[in-house]
């Protein structure tokens, strides 16, 4: 399980900076006015000795009425719960703040690592200003300058050895785990329910009633299984209740913990942008997809509407033509039976082993269709094909000038392997390389 950082403090002290800087990207949107960060931002950051996911947060402010303050307040509060350590970021250039008296209060409450870091100390003046900070009645502080990057390196190094021991859920050999992703209120729960053939979770008709994931293990005809429910994802403009608001992390890390994820659509209502927002952080993160569209009981038909809705899904997720589709009702149980059969058959694909020789025929084969293109005059030229990891399924290509490889030839490649091992309904990464020269 990825560990979780959260950068909390009043605002305008540069919390969005420090997020940027360590998370080596321009997420969050850093502006020169307090409260421009409203909403939580993640990043899955990988670059230091160990991964872990980075938490942004809107400014505390601890006595305002508010209302945009006092839901930056709420969920700057779910944050610090949800964090397994925090970097409580202040202002040298403004001194000790009331709210940073206060924040100070709430976090010396908490039983978790807290590291208290004072800001805008780009020189040895203020270095020497931040001193003042320890009337916070702290041992430690460090001083750094997020914009510049100065002890920004000390400042993870030391959180990162605060962190707890890495651990993996129990995963008993063979085990499927399954995650239920999707926007609220298309049925998720209720189907989790269907699959497991009792009331296990609860279900509601009001949006965002799930709010954390939920694990059920399970057994189908000798195979084991864990499920995973998960809150429904908004579009951030519409997530008010502190509570909702960590649940896009959640469901996040859930897909990073499947297997197989189980995307739902609602046939009533239709395929909506937050949808595809949705089924991309399952993409990103190359899982194994099923198309799941619910509630079909509820849509009048005819001959061509089976076909034509097949066609409208097909066509909005187009990132994810590999991932079969069923149509199915949580609600009666119509086709539901198929999803576990599916989820079968899918998940051999994603954990299968492929021989090297089968591999290369299959490559040989799609070169003499359709040979590689030209780069710099010379053609390049593929040599072999190896696997290299499963879940996904990994395929590492060696060729003379693999940067002559262009991302049409790279797809058609991947299509003509999918096809000819039988990976259909799998995500299939593909790794181009150089072949060392001799001598």
């Amino acid at each position: 399980m990825m560990p979780t950082i959260a950068i909390v403090g009043r605002p305008n002290v540069g919390k969005s900076t420090l997020f940027n800087r360590i998370a080596r990207q321009r997420k969050a949107i850093v502006e020169d006015m307090p409260g421009v960060t409203r909403d939580r931002i993640y990043a899955e950051v990988r670059h230091y000795e160990r991964p872990f996911l980075l938490v942004d947060t809107g400014g505390y402010e601890p006595a305002s009425d508010h209302v945009i303050l006092s839901r930056m307040r709420a969920q700057t509060e779910v944050a610090i719960r949800e964090a397994d350590a925090i970097l409580f970021l202040m202002d040298v250039t403004c001194g000790v703040h009331g709210a940073d008296v206060a924040m100070a209060d709430l976090l010396r409450r908490q039983e978790k690592p807290v590291f208290y870091v004072v800001n805008k100390a780009d020189s040895p003046a203020h270095e020497i200003q931040a001193n003042e900070f320890y009337a916070l009645g702290i041992d430690r502080f460090y001083p750094i300058s997020a914009e510049h990057g100065l002890g920004v390196g000390e400042l993870i190094e030391e959180a990162l050895k605060s962190l707890p021991p890495g651990r993996e859920d129990a995963e008993e050999d063979g085990e499927i785990r399954i995650a239920i992703i999707g926007r609220p209120n298309v049925g998720k729960s209720s189907l989790v329910n269907r699959l497991l053939g009792a009331d296990r979770v609860l279900v509601s008709p009001i949006p965002g009633t799930t709010r954390d994931t939920i694990d059920t293990r399970f057994n189908f005809n000798g195979r084991r299984y864990l499920l995973i429910d998960t809150a429904g994802i908004r579009r951030k403009a519409k997530v008010d209740e502190k509570l909702e608001k960590i649940s896009v992390i959640q469901a996040i890390k859930a897909i990073s913990r499947a297997h197989v994820v189980l995307m739902v659509v609602d046939a009533e209502s239709g395929i909506t942008e937050q949808d595809l927002t949705v089924a991309g952080y399952a993409f990103e993160k190359d899982r194994a997809v099923i198309l799941v569209v619910n509630k079909w009981d509820l849509i009048a038909k005819d001959n061509t509407t089976f076909q034509e809705f097949s066609e409208e899904v097909r066509a909005a997720f187009k990132f994810l033509s590999f991932a079969p589709l069923l149509f199915v009702s949580a609600l009666t149980g119509q086709r539901v039976s198929k999803i576990l059969a599916e989820i079968e058959k899918i998940y051999q694909q994603f954990d299968r082993s492929l021989p090297t020789p089968a591999l290369n025929k299959a490559l040989q084969e799609a070169v003499e269709r359709r040979p590689p293109p030209l780069f710099r005059g010379k053609r390049v030229k593929l040599f072999y094909i190896t696997q290299t990891a499963v879940r996904p399924p990994t395929l590492t290509v060696f060729a003379s000038r693999s940067e002559g490889l262009n991302i049409y030839y790279r797809r058609y490649l991947a299509n003509q392997l999918r096809a000819a091992c039988g990976l259909e309904g799998v995500p299939l990464r593909m790794v181009f390389r150089d072949r060392e020269k001799k001598g």
